[in-house]
């Protein structure tokens, strides 16, 4: 059965009713945008930013971060598989090596390839918040953040309690979890541990996930310390997901963890949040599975940091600064012995006027690479407040983000790395409007993005050997719209969202005669969900996603969940792809179909 996409997405919004006065469970003006040096309510922001809650993540029909980011508008996530075990995340049209993970403000880039970014996706149970920073953000976090950042903030607030989670389904999908919580006088303390595994929705597509968290919180009535560690790791057949799409036999295993630690001192009017942290990520790779001998590459990084993000207020407004050093290590059979060390500076200041109607906030990074020297990155963020419902902003900054070591030194029968690469760069632009009334909110925002030295692998005869040269420019223009609406039918409580992205890119030519270099944004892509109630206990939720890429392909994919509750028991069904249509994201991977999976959950208290 297949339907116009403009068909479902009006069916999913065919719902009349009068619109009431309705507390939100979580209003948006009480989140604090945590991965900046000057903490902001999200309405002063003047930046594109799309807070994920907490309710919004029960509510999303998903299991893992990679299915949850994809109801965004804007935020492309190209999957190989299902539940999220390999998946690339892209930004406005962006590269997957151009997108910023951060975890509690911890940056999560790997130095060996963008690939690796979505390895530190934590398990949803132990998740705050997502907060999506759209548009130029290297002023903000420095290399890495070309188009982007996604920062997950992970629970702090707990209650003693024991959840345990079971699910099973399609493609013998056998997932369970147990996360334990605890709250004493002084501490706070979460352990989850959970393992997702499935025997694949085809050949050679089985996959193990094994995850364990910890999240410790100390001193909690004074200065608090947080200690975080994570580790994940990950064993699935890798059918047709790199190379050749006729390289069915591929393999892959991954491990990544993040041992954190961090505060945040108040004095009178300075804020201090220092943080030390070790991301360690080692990969896997094996061409043929049943004999590793034919071609098998293994890369293991670290990554040691520390930083301090401060903000000072004084009568002028608010000074945010701050320093962070870190060093890389990196060992490969293919790549060799490389290490690197990074100290970026921040500055930034808010200046409000206009009986704080008016902000701008200047700022600039300046950052220093053992190999590829100084950079700084100027940026300026202005917003207007018209009235309490209306809000413009626009912002503008350079961004950057120097080659991972697969461009720098990777070798292959077919490919060979460019040590003298230099860093991608962009000027970006973008001009938005906030509007929040009772319960709608809107936004929208044009944006605008001109890159410059983009690494693309080429060559003159077919014969040749792809090689990586900064030799591709382009620019990137589009608009968005994302939009939400809380209402009440009888006696509940009911939500809907749409968010709508266009985007356009112009390619400059080359003059080389082959170009590895592919442009597949999502040109048009639609996203919606409507959250209901009609009976007691029982919610149900359905999620639209339209995508037409700028090659010409295009698909619609619609995915429900139904929640039941009866005390401290949930049981739950999550149908994904319930239309069965046949599309892929990347590397011409074919996506299941129709899968289901049944769940149910008790919290002990």
């Amino acid at each position: 059965m297949k339907l116009s996409p403009l068909y479902m997405f009006l069916a999913l919004f065919s719902i009349t009713t009068q619109a009431q006065d309705l507390e939100k469970e979580q209003q948006l003006d009480s989140v604090i945008i945590t991965s900046t040096r000057i903490d902001l309510p999200f309405s002063k922001n003047s930046r594109t930013i799309t807070v994920i809650t907490q309710e919004d993540i029960k509510k999303s029909a998903t299991t893992n971060v990679a299915d949850l980011l994809q109801q965004v508008a804007g935020v492309d996530i190209r999957r190989r598989g299902t539940a999220g075990m390999q998946a690339d995340l892209y930004i406005r049209g962006g590269g997957f090596d151009q997108t910023l993970l951060l975890v509690d403000g911890i940056k999560m880039e790997d130095p060996q390839t963008g690939h690796h970014t979505m390895n530190m996706a934590l398990p949803l149970d132990v998740i705050e918040r997502v907060e999506v920073i759209k548009g130029p953000a290297a002023r903000v976090f420095g290399q890495n953040a070309f188009t982007g950042a996604i920062n997950i903030v992970t629970k702090k607030n707990t209650e003693n309690s024991v959840a345990v989670n079971a699910q099973a389904g399609s493609y013998g999908q056998l997932h369970g979890a147990v996360m334990v919580s605890s709250q004493l006088k002084k501490s706070s303390h979460i352990f989850q541990v959970s393992r997702n595994t499935s025997e694949g929705y085809r050949y050679n597509t089985d996959y193990d996930n094994q995850n364990y968290f910890i999240k410790s919180s100390f001193n909690t009535n004074n200065t608090p310390i947080d200690l975080i560690a994570s580790f994940q790791e990950r064993k699935f057949g890798a059918n047709g997901f790199y190379a050749s799409p006729t390289a069915t036999n591929q393999y892959e295993e991954t491990q990544t963890s993040l041992i954190g630690i961090s505060s945040k001192i108040k004095k009178n009017k300075l804020t201090l949040k220092p943080k030390l942290y070790w991301k360690r990520n080692q990969d896997m790779y094996v061409f043929v599975r049943q004999d590793p001998s034919i071609y098998r590459n293994l890369h293991q990084t670290n990554k040691v940091g520390a930083a301090i993000d401060a903000s000072y207020k004084s009568k002028i407004g608010v000074t945010g600064f701050g320093i962070d050093v870190s060093k890389v290590y990196l060992s490969s059979n293919n790549l060799g012995s490389r290490n690197r060390f990074m100290t970026t500076l921040f500055l930034e200041h808010r200046f409000s006027f206009a009986d704080d109607k008016l902000d701008i906030t200047p700022g600039i990074a300046a950052t220093y690479f053992s190999d590829f020297k100084f950079h700084a990155f100027p940026g300026i963020d202005v917003g207007y407040k018209i009235n309490n419902n209306l809000k413009i902003y626009g912002n503008m900054g350079y961004t950057y983000r120097i080659p991972t070591y697969t461009d720098l030194y990777y070798t292959s029968p077919t490919e060979l790395g460019n040590e003298n690469l230099d860093p991608e760069e962009a000027i970006a632009q973008e001009l938005g409007i906030k509007f929040t009334t009772g319960n709608f909110n809107l936004n929208l925002a044009a944006f605008n993005r001109d890159s410059r030295k983009l690494i693309d692998f080429v060559k003159e005869n077919e014969t040749d050997l792809w090689q990586a040269t900064n030799i591709r420019d382009l620019n990137t223009k589009g608009v968005e719209c994302n939009a939400s609406y809380g209402f009440t039918l009888g006696s509940f409580n009911q939500a809907m969202q749409v968010g709508y992205t266009f985007i356009e890119d112009d390619l400059k030519a080359v003059s080389n005669n082959f170009s590895r270099y592919s442009i597949n944004s999502l040109k048009h892509h639609a996203t919606a969900s409507i959250q209901t109630q009609f009976i007691k206990n029982l919610s149900q939720n359905i999620i639209y996603k339209y995508a037409e890429r700028t090659s010409g392909e295009s698909y619609a994919v619609v995915d429900a969940s139904v929640n039941y509750t009866i005390k401290a028991v949930e049981f739950s069904l999550l149908a994904n792809n319930i239309f069965n249509t046949e599309y892929t994201e990347t590397n011409l991977v074919p996506m299941p179909k129709g899968n289901l999976l049944l769940g149910v959950k008790y919290v002990f208290k």
